[in-house]
């Protein structure tokens, strides 16, 4: 679902970018220059980040590491 029409900024373009270290909508708009043009899809691309952060935090809190040794 685009969330910025301005920028062609998806829901998956911002999950991918907090994948990559994104934190808040300062960052955000940086990489993606989601905000940058008229504003509007401010309040849903945070939310957006927010369901993203939660999600990693979810993920990196259940999600046991594998070690992988080789011969």
């Amino acid at each position: 679902m685009f969330i910025c029409i301005c920028q062609a900024v998806t829901d998956s373009t911002i999950r991918r970018a907090v994948s990559e270290g994104v934190t808040d909508f300062h960052d955000l708009s940086y990489k993606t220059g989601c905000g940058t043009q008229c504003g509007s899809c401010i309040n849903l691309a945070r939310e957006v980040i927010d369901e993203a952060l939660a999600d990693s935090a979810a993920l990196g809190a259940t999600t046991p590491l594998q070690v992988v040794a080789s011969p």
